[in-house]
Order: C-alpha cells, then structure tokens, then sequence
C-alpha cells in the first residue's frame, strides 16, 4: 500500500486558520471528505490540497484582514463575523432569501466590532460582558460605533462557564479558585469574549492575571479550549456550553450570555436588516437553533437596542 499523508481535523483547522469545529461543519455538509482510524477521523491531503483550489477565488473561510470584497454600492458579498455554529446556519437563510453571498470570518466579539467600525464587516455577533452594569454587548457598542446608527437583535442566549476534565478532580466551582497555584489554565485571544468575561471577573474579584497560572497561555475557539482542558493541557478554561459536550468533558455554567447581533444602519443595509429580522423570528431558523440543542431562542429576533 502506498503511504498517503493525511491529517487530524485538529491539523486541518491549523493549516487553514480556522476553528475545529469549522471542519467539522465542512465535514457535516460533505464539503472535506473524510476517513476513519478507529474513532479518529483523518483528511487525506490531496482531497485538502482539492479543496483549497476550489475555494481560492471564493475568499470564503478566512480571517477579516484577508477578505478582499468587492467595495461597490451594490456588492453581493456579505461578511458574517463570530465564531458560533449558528451564524452559519444564518449564512445560509441569507443566501436562500437574499441575493447576498455570505462570507464566514471566524473572529472574536471585541476584534469583530472594531473591524465593522473600519468598515471590514457587515454582520458581527457579540457576547461581551461589562463588569460594572452586569450587562452584555451595549456598553461596548456604545463606546466603539460612535457616530454610527445601528440595530442590536438577539441571536440566542446560551451558559458560559468552566471547561474542567471529567469529574472535576480539581473542584473548581468559581472565578476565585483560579487563583490556586496547583491550577493551570488555558486562555482565549485578546479580543474575544469569552477572554474579556475572564478579564472582567478577574477584576471584580480583585485577582492579578500574573497570579494566574497558564493565563498568557491562549486558544483561538472554545473547543481549542476545551480540547486542551480534554487531553490534560490545562486544568480550566473559559467558554459555552457546547464545546464541552463536543469534546466530552464537565462544564460549570457560570453566566448565561446574551449573545446578539449588530448591523449598521445604512441606506444600503435596508434589505439585509429586513431579511435578518424575517430570518430570525421564522419557525423554521428557531427550530434549527433548537434542534442543536444548550440554546435558549426565546429572545431570538428580539430588538435589544437601536438608534
């Protein structure tokens, strides 16, 4: 038998740039073809290198900076910013009721509202929680889109908390028991949400990021995170639900999130803000949202906050 070099989802996700569960979703629609060795799924890397090839003039699939969208008055493209499964599937429901083509940017809430600010992005999901009111996303917002007009809707809500291995030998229960030198974490990227809920209850509890063991150490998903907490890397981290109940380990809800969207509005973005609110409140997209199951819709579509 010839040798064929193939690679772990894990390797994959490296090479392009992007989260596991990204690939997975690639996998789902049968977009990455792949193979078993026992319960570990390989790619082969001709059917990577075929893969590339066919998306090259699409610029699908990569980060804000490398996104190079046509900047016309009337441009189809439409650049969805966030990490969730969801803003997938709302990808999807655009391009099916729209003209709009969706382009996918895997960034985190606070990097992905200062690139709308630049005018790299049309739709961003937040979940950025702020210390001193307790409240989510709009004291951000408020300090970051100055001069802009624009339209907070709630996507979803879902728990956020601790990744911690599989009965929690450790019994970390709360933000304090970071501070324990036998404890080592794993971090998210500056920038992101679930690093700025860390961040921000660091400060509330009077903890120094320097007494944290393993804080400068970072991810760049919530199942990166877990992941690492799986095979032994770190002891804790921060992030949603799901991504726990992908890798198979113990999560400790902390908070639930509201995780929201914010378009600007614009004379250009009528229709995609009429299209969007349509998308969020149909049965249909709620019932999508329900059948993955750790989200709570009953908001979902709801206006949080417009000017």
């Amino acid at each position: 038998m010839s040798k064929e070099l193939s690679y772990t989802i894990e390797e994959v996700a490296q090479l392009l740039k992007v989260s596991k569960l990204t690939i997975y979703d690639l996998v789902k629609k049968g977009e990455l073809p792949v193979f078993r060795v026992g319960r570990q799924m390989r790619m082969d890397a001709k059917d990577l290198d075929k893969y590339i090839k066919n998306h090259k003039t699409t610029t699908s699939q990569v980060p804000i900076a490398e996104l190079h969208r046509p900047q016309t008055k009337n441009s189809p493209n439409l650049v969805i910013s966030g990490q969730d499964i969801v803003l997938d599937i709302l990808g999807k429901y655009i391009e099916k009721y729209s003209t709009y083509k969706t382009l996918r940017s895997y960034t985190g809430s606070l990097n992905s509202l200062i690139s709308m600010y630049n005018g790299e992005c049309d739709i961003v999901s937040l979940h950025l929680f702020d210390g001193d009111t307790g409240e989510y996303n709009l004291p951000y917002i408020k300090k970051i889109l100055v001069g802009h007009s624009y339209l907070l809707l709630n996507l979803l809500s879902r728990k956020a908390g601790f990744y911690v291995q599989k009965g929690n030998p450790l019994n970390i229960q709360t933000w304090t028991d970071l501070n324990q030198e036998h404890v080592k974490m794993i971090n998210r990227e500056k920038g992101s949400g679930a690093r700025i809920l860390l961040d921000e209850q660091l400060r509330m509890n009077h903890l120094q990021p320097k007494n944290i063991r393993g804080y400068e150490q970072e991810e760049t998903s919530h199942l990166s995170v877990a992941s690492s907490v799986s095979t032994g890397g770190a002891d804790v981290g921060v992030g949603i639900e799901k991504a726990a109940k992908i890798v198979g380990i113990d999560f400790i809800p902390l908070i639930t999130e509201r995780y929201d969207l914010i378009i600007l509005k614009t004379p250009e973005n009528e229709k995609l803000i009429s299209t969007v609110k349509e998308i969020l409140s149909s049965h249909p997209f709620q019932s999508e949202i329900n059948s993955l199951g750790d989200y709570d819709y009953s908001q979902t579509g709801s206006i949080i906050y417009e000017t």
